[in-house]
């Protein structure tokens, strides 16, 4: 096929792909249900220190929590996934936040570590099936060229809530039992968000967004039926296999975790003033992850297939010696802190705009949930426990500090280097999805 023969194909679809109805909507649903699931997941990194006094608990303690939990959404990643399909994804997106919430109020009745442990395991294996049905959703409601924007507004959206939201914690772990409260609240608030995604989100379809696809009925879209010989088969993508590496060296994770943690062990800042000073992190987050999702479009105009590589490398890279000047020196103003927490989040920030669109774009659109479940529940997860423990761990020897600069120094480093590799491999991928779906276009209209 020549290629205005190609183009005149492809046509046709492109006012659908582009157009997906309640597209924005649905977005909007999006980003509040993932607020709430993100926040309530995150809500014993915040509230630990005042919980741990209660608990007599320790950084270990904060360490076997945040690993188990990961640990459980190994297997509930693709689990929820697998459910979508046959539930509906937006059945699954309503279970996942209601469960999710149900067991957050469970957490905040413990009266020790194993009761704490067990619900908050279970809270973070119902919570994680959101994450990549939503991914899914966004990449079959926005074409190719859209995704980094509708990328950039959910998770900007996600961590400006979470700016809200930080004085509201501050304000609970200065009550007596203030962490129990921030537990129950949240898990309420996850409820009713469950039941908000009921009444007003509509699932676009698989395939919707893509030029080839977005006029032809539903079954022609996805013919290939999603098996695990088809799953197995995303590591035989050079890219995906590149990302699938590069999440088990994030390193910045831990900040995540850690982060508060740090401030007040090492920096001596007393817990609610440490959260106050963390929030600078999501205002920078929430700058990046918006401003990328709007410029990028531009740079892959100018640096097509390899724009986004370039900028998602350059993330690490900064990350890193930021993280080497604002961990590893001890600084006596708390704006100090805030300056380089904000230049975190702003690095942290680039990256879903960019790494997001480039799984969509060298997946095809009926195995992006699974990919997505692997990359963001499996291997993200695997990454998550093994940093966790370690810190826990080697916090008692080394020092949070001393964890840092391996993990957000030097770890970050080697993780930007290996991005190297996708100069070649995107471009290459992106090619072959298109080339497989002009073929399935062709035989959808020849049948």
């Amino acid at each position: 096929m020549d290629a205005s023969a190609s183009t005149a194909s492809v046509q046709p679809g492109a006012a659908q792909a582009a157009n997906v109805p309640h597209r924005w909507r649905n977005l909007a649903v999006l980003s509040g249900v993932s607020v709430v699931d993100n926040t309530e997941a995150g809500l014993i990194n915040t509230v630990f220190p005042t919980l741990a006094a209660a608990l007599r608990l320790d950084s270990g303690h904060l360490g076997v929590i945040a690993a188990l939990g990961k640990i459980a959404s190994v297997p509930a990643g693709p689990f929820w996934v697998w459910l979508s399909s046959r539930i509906g994804r937006r059945g699954a997106l309503v279970a996942t936040t209601v469960t999710g919430g149900l067991f957050g109020i469970a957490a905040g009745f413990s009266q020790n570590f194993v009761q704490l442990l067990i619900c908050c395991t279970l809270m973070s294996a119902a919570v994680i099936g959101g994450s990549p049905i939503a991914m899914a959703v966004i990449a079959d409601s926005f074409a190719d060229e859209h995704r980094a924007r509708a990328n950039g507004i959910f998770f900007g959206t996600i961590q400006l809530a979470a700016i809200v939201l930080g004085p509201v914690m501050a304000v609970f772990v200065g009550l007596e039992d203030g962490w129990r409260w921030a537990l129950w609240t949240l898990g309420g608030v996850c409820v009713a968000a469950g039941l908000v995604v009921a009444a007003f989100f509509t699932d676009p379809g698989i395939g919707s967004s893509e030029k080839q696809l977005a006029d032809l009925a539903g079954e022609d879209r996805t013919k290939a039926k999603v098996t695990v010989a088809s799953v197995a088969g995303l590591f035989r993508i050079p890219t995906y296999t590149v990302m699938m590496v590069s999440r088990l060296l994030s390193g910045h994770l831990l900040i995540a975790i850690f982060g508060v943690q740090f401030l007040v062990t090492e920096r001596g800042i007393d817990n609610a003033t440490a959260i106050l000073v963390a929030l600078p992190f999501g205002l920078g987050y929430s700058v990046a992850t918006l401003s990328a999702g709007f410029v990028l479009p531009r740079l892959d105009r100018l640096m097509p297939g390899r724009g986004r590589v370039l900028v998602l490398q350059l993330a690490q890279i900064l990350f890193a010696v930021i993280a080497f000047f604002g961990t590893q020196f001890r600084y006596e103003a708390i704006a100090t802190y805030a300056v380089f927490w904000a230049l975190l989040g702003a690095c942290q920030g680039l990256n879903p705009p960019v790494n997001r669109p480039i799984v969509a774009g060298v997946v095809l659109p009926e195995l992006r949930g699974q990919a997505y479940a692997i990359w963001l529940t499996v291997f993200e997860t695997i990454a998550w426990a093994l940093f966790s423990l370690m810190a826990g761990s080697l916090a008692a020897t080394l020092g949070i500090q001393g964890v840092f600069l391996w993990v957000l120094v030097i770890l970050m480093i080697v993780n930007g280097l290996l991005l190297s590799v996708l100069y070649v491999t995107y471009p290459r991928d992106t090619a072959r999805v298109a080339r497989q779906l002009e073929l399935r276009r062709s035989q959808a209209l020849a049948d």
